[in-house]
């Protein structure tokens, strides 16, 4: 049975990304299949999948989630939005001196105000005057992992979507995407390998650290997600001539898993709290394409899960050797289920 410390590791400050590289599909491959790691280039991807096979990818889009503001007292606020509830409202991270009260106002961007209303766990709802994704779009700033260094400039709110960003939600971006550009789809479609869609919104708890030693005393961060009946087509016509489902990022992998609970994948909408730990059986991904993830992160123990625990001990103590660049800017790697 693991533990929390369990997946913990040291990493040289140097060696998380501040940045994203100029061109998209230039970073790094990690290949890990049982206990074989190969180091090529993100490119190469192609080189590793057949004809088709099946690469899901999670189109949410940022939004621009993070407001600084005053309360009608002068005092000063941050807030992060987490979740659009509908057109008007939002749950929210509010960060001041002094929790605000139902009711109170709160003047965003020196732009709108919002009016708070009741708290929902650690988040505040939030009421809009006008329409939610306009003013976010309008008057927001991109909300960067905490661990960049940097405000948020015209550069990263290009780089820090995904080039097939579709459904506005997230207020973290599906980072493994972010390596692909517009001319290494298209080769990958000229190979033969299918592209299909989910949708699963990233919370801002994809950032925070599990904070008991107990694995089974966490409580998962919950996350929207979307199956399109087109994706589950796609899914089964994979399966049955016997090629990779491949998703992109462990955002589509908890969407897809998520919806294949029953043993069957199937298409609709809904929340999920899935937390993945060494033990599980994946029912629909066979290979991942993912980033190198935080020290005690719920990623961690999935990869793991995934991949193998000692195998991915390895991996990540190889990457730190040879320079890799880790987290949401850094380098990619491509992992095969144990199962497969």
């Amino acid at each position: 049975m693991y533990s929390l410390s369990d997946f913990d590791f040291d990493l040289p400050p140097e060696r998380i990304a501040q940045h994203p590289l100029p061109d998209r599909s230039a970073s790094r491959l990690l290949q890990l299949d049982g206990d074989q790691i190969t180091d090529r280039h993100f490119a190469d991807i192609i080189d590793q999948l057949q004809p088709g096979d099946l690469l899901v990818m999670n189109n949410t889009r940022v939004l621009k989630a993070r407001f600084f503001g005053v309360k009608e007292t002068g005092g000063q606020v941050e807030v992060l939005v987490e979740r659009v509830l509908d057109n008007r409202t939002v749950l929210a991270q509010v960060r001041a001196s002094k929790s605000p009260k139902p009711g109170n106002r709160i003047r965003l961007a020196d732009a709108f105000d919002v009016t708070t209303g009741e708290r929902a766990g650690e988040f505040f709802t939030l009421h809009f005057e006008g329409d939610v994704f306009e003013l976010i779009e309008a008057h927001g700033r991109l909300p960067l992992p905490p661990y960049i260094e940097h405000n948020a400039d015209e550069f990263d709110e290009q780089r820090y979507q995904t080039v097939y960003s579709k459904e506005p939600g997230a207020v973290a971006a599906p980072t493994a995407g972010l390596h692909f550009d517009q001319p290494l789809l298209d080769r990958l479609a000229e190979k033969g390998i299918k592209l299909a869609y989910v949708t699963l919104h990233v919370g801002a708890g994809t950032f925070q650290p599990v904070r008991v030693e107990d694995l089974s005393a966490h409580k998962m961060h919950s996350e929207w997600y979307t199956i399109p009946a087109a994706t589950v087509d796609a899914v089964r016509a994979a399966k049955a001539a016997g090629r990779d489902v491949v998703a992109v990022g462990t955002t589509s992998l908890r969407a897809l898993e998520s919806a294949s609970q029953s043993g069957e994948l199937k298409a609709g909408s809904d929340d999920t709290a899935l937390f993945i730990t060494p033990g599980y059986t994946f029912k629909t991904v066979t290979r991942l394409i993912t980033n190198f993830h935080l020290p005690k992160s719920t990623l961690m123990m999935l990869v793991s899960a995934f991949a193998g625990y000692d195998e991915i001990r390895k991996a990540y103590q190889h990457a730190i050797a040879n320079e890799y660049r880790f987290f949401s800017y850094g380098d990619a790697m491509l992992l095969t289920t144990r199962s497969r």
